[in-house]
């Protein structure tokens, strides 16, 4: 008796088997990895006691020269708002980097001792049709840290 494969072709006693390659890259119509990086668009609001405008738009200014993908910052003395671009494997991945910029560059930056109060984790897609609707975010014009 002889054992084959579930599903395997059988070939005859003595036939050569051709054997085929796949060229670097070719994947078939239904295997795209699920944990490739995306772009989300982070909305990351703080607000705390009032602290000087100067300060506060210094370390905004310096949390940008440190955090390069920044769009740009709004702020007043006891707020502030932050918007930029994180690639990340998903949601949850984008949501635990933005919640952890405000604390892990307060000391570098000199960033006020402010809570988070917010965040908005969406997809590029939707941000996009959100735009597009008229019913989005601004496309962040002009890039930088400006007064509300």
């Amino acid at each position: 008796m002889r054992r084959v494969r579930p599903g395997a072709a059988s070939r005859a006693a003595g036939t050569e088997r051709t054997l085929t390659s796949v060229a670097a890259g070719d994947r078939y119509p239904a295997e795209e990895p699920a944990d490739l990086p995306r772009l989300w668009h982070i909305t990351l609001s703080v607000s705390g006691e009032a602290a000087p405008l100067k300060e506060v738009r210094r370390a905004l200014e310096q949390l940008a020269n440190d955090h390069p993908f920044l769009l740009t910052s709004r702020y007043a003395d006891d707020h502030a708002e932050i918007r930029y671009w994180e690639e990340a494997r998903d949601l949850h991945d984008a949501a635990a980097v933005a919640l952890r910029l405000w604390g892990e560059h307060r000391q570098t930056a000199g960033l006020p001792p402010w809570e988070i109060v917010g965040l908005e984790v969406i997809d590029r897609a939707t941000y996009h049709q959100r735009v597009s609707e008229g019913y989005g975010p601004p496309p962040a014009s002009p890039v930088g840290v400006h007064p509300f």
